[in-house]
């Protein structure tokens, strides 16, 4: 009996410290998506605005996403010997001072500059919010805690298009960032005053700074290489970025503690396939939003609010899945589980090849309901089986893993659509009189992005039955 009543404090101490990091970690999942699908939505008049065009209008978003790709790896790491606690607060401070001076903005380099740093920020958050989660919580509650952190990151995606769209429509699109400062500085007090703890299971071990760098230039050579693709520029960039990544993994082999552990791929089955699997997800998916936003104001004529009415459909259908889907990897076999939810979303995509001018406004509903459904059972299972693959001193780098495989994904994306917008309509705004090329530019991807999804399902169906080759 005092046995038992001395644990009873450890116990609620312990719960304690589950609810703040998961109230902590769900808030700041919350700011980038919304962010994100806040600014597809006001990309019509950002352009409007600052006078650029589509190609131009493309960077405000691919600018953070780059920038995201190319310290995540690097910050997981870091977060692993420093203390991740103390990186995922810079990230936060940093966003939210990036987030204030984009108000004050006015030219589109000062704009792509500013959501470069957003995107260095937001490498911070990612690069351990998912670590420190999976420290706090054992694996028999970490699906459920992934899919609540998931549920938030996708009422950021739901509710962004709608308060996004209502800001714009009223006040302009620099609103959206007002109100993003004061969610910003709502995340700083509660880490300050509900995370106490820090989580720093590599510390002692050597930071990979040069590493870090190779790595930086590589992807950097690659991302902004395929953007420019076909053009002799593009083809130099990609092959620039593929030699640095060859120097990159002949270097990280003789380096005592890399930045990249090429075994943690080599001899983990669920870790390399599971990444590949949400590499090959994003890279499918996250153009959706730009060209819906895109078709929705340019070619359906519909204002800011009621595109983002009509895109909420579906970050919400993600928000409502998600905890259960988490719930259920925790259970069952996730890779299963993210297989399904990679088939219907690859069914979704084929869907979405077929909609045009005249296409009614409940038809793309029910394709956006569709795509969210699909969405929702493969993010929180797959995540769940990267970050239940590995030993806690790996943790940042396995964070890093999800969060480098989403922006890559995205900025593949995101490169994919710059490129086709700029074969089919080249550097013109989009008008009546490029609708058609711009129809087809959307349409050309989406069925690039089914292919994508149907290699997507073979990798994910790919993983052993069991997460049972923990390193």
């Amino acid at each position: 009996m005092t046995s038992l009543a001395a644990n009873l404090p450890d116990e609620k101490a312990i719960k304690s410290q589950k609810q703040a990091v998961l109230l902590v970690s769900a808030f700041a999942a919350f700011l980038v998506p919304f962010l994100t699908s806040a600014i597809n939505l006001a990309l019509p008049a950002i352009g409007n605005d600052l006078h650029v065009n589509a190609i131009s209008l493309s960077w405000v978003v691919s600018s953070s996403l780059l920038a995201t790709a190319i310290f995540l790896l690097p910050f997981g790491k870091l977060s692993d010997i420093i203390g991740r606690k103390k990186i995922f607060t810079l990230g936060i401070i940093l966003f939210t001072i990036a987030t204030l001076l984009i108000v004050f903005t006015n030219s589109l380099a000062s704009l792509i500059v500013l959501r470069t740093i957003q995107g260095f920020s937001s490498a911070m958050i990612f690069g351990t919010s998912l670590a420190i989660l999976t420290s706090v919580f054992p694996a028999g509650e970490r699906g459920r805690a992934m899919g609540i952190q998931v549920t938030a990151t996708y009422l950021g995606l739901s509710t962004g298009p709608v308060i996004g769209g209502i800001l714009t429509h009223s006040l302009g699109w620099r609103s959206i960032f007002v109100f993003l400062f004061l969610i910003g500085l709502i995340s700083i007090y509660l880490v300050f005053t509900k995370m106490k703890s820090e989580w720093a299971d590599a510390r002692g071990e050597t930071f990979d700074w040069k590493g870090s760098a190779i790595y930086g230039v590589s992807l950097f050579g690659v991302m902004y290489g395929f953007s420019k693709l076909p053009s002799v520029t593009g083809w130099i960039f990609l092959a620039s970025g593929i030699s640095a990544g060859i120097i990159f993994l002949l270097f990280e082999r003789r380096i005592e503690h890399p930045v990249f552990d090429a075994k943690l791929f080599l001899t983990n089955r669920v870790l390399a396939l599971s990444g590949l699997a949400a590499l090959i997800n994003y890279s499918a998916t996250s153009a959706i939003g730009f060209f819906m936003s895109l078709y929705l104001q340019y070619v359906k004529g519909l204002d800011p609010r009621s595109a983002g009415l009509i895109m909420i459909s579906q970050p919400l259908a993600m928000a409502l899945l998600s905890p259960m889907a988490g719930k259920l990897s925790d259970r069952k076999n996730p890779g299963v589980i993210a297989s399904v939810g990679m088939g219907i979303t690859g069914a979704g995509l084929v869907l979405l090849c077929f909609i045009n001018a005249t296409t009614p406004f409940y038809l793309i509903i029910c394709l956006l309901i569709l795509m969210g459904i699909g969405f929702a059972l493969f993010s929180s299972p797959n995540t769940n089986a990267i970050m239940s693959s590995v030993e806690n001193r790996y943790l940042g780098i396995a964070s890093g893993v999800v969060g480098t495989m989403r922006m890559i994904g995205q900025m593949t994306s995101m490169g994919i659509a710059m490129m086709l917008i700029s074969l089919y309509i080249g550097k013109q705004t989009i008008n009546p009189e490029t609708h058609t090329g711009f129809l087809a530019a959307m349409k050309t991807g989406f069925v690039i992005f089914s292919f994508l999804s149907l290699f997507g399902v073979f990798a994910s169906l790919a993983r052993n039955n069991k997460l049972e080759n923990k390193i």
